[in-house]
């Protein structure tokens, strides 16, 4: 126990006993947690219908509705897969809110009093995929068929 308060007084110095930089080392410390603030960016994805596999970036992140975080702003690719329905790829921007802009950043991810979460929801309508009729399956089956015949492409 000697050797620890022997320790603190060395990393506290000035402290007079023990109980002094005991007290000191709290209250830099609790100053330190004071300004534990940071932004937490969330992107949330749903469509219509749900369950439609969510890529954003080319990284699945789930099945609709599905939510995960991000670090940087900008124009996201999503895409959302589902039997079915055709294939939905949007050029999504994710736009920064003002407390995020250059300068202001700083403060709002190192300084804020408290945790801040930047939430971005994005809803997509996906189309049933249109099925070919009988007769342009038969044609392009018989136009398939002459091309192997003949030798063409």
């Amino acid at each position: 126990m000697s050797v620890q308060r022997g320790k603190m007084r060395k990393l506290y110095t000035g402290a007079k006993s023990a109980g002094a930089a005991a007290r000191a080392h709290a209250a830099s410390r609790d100053l330190a947690l004071a300004g534990v603030g940071c932004v937490r960016r969330r992107l949330t994805v749903r469509s219509n219908p749900p369950g439609a596999l969510v890529y954003v970036d080319n990284y699945e992140i789930g099945t609709t509705p599905c939510s995960t975080d991000f670090t940087y702003y900008g124009t996201r690719e999503i895409r959302l897969v589902k039997p079915g329905y055709e294939t939905l790829t949007v050029m999504q921007p994710v736009k920064a809110p003002w407390y995020q802009t250059p300068g202001i950043d700083f403060f709002s991810d190192n300084l804020a009093l408290h945790n801040i979460t930047d939430r971005h929801d994005f809803q997509y309508a996906m189309q049933p995929r249109a099925l070919p009729s009988n007769r342009d399956v038969l044609d392009r089956a018989q136009q398939l068929r002459s091309n192997a015949l003949i030798g063409g492409p």
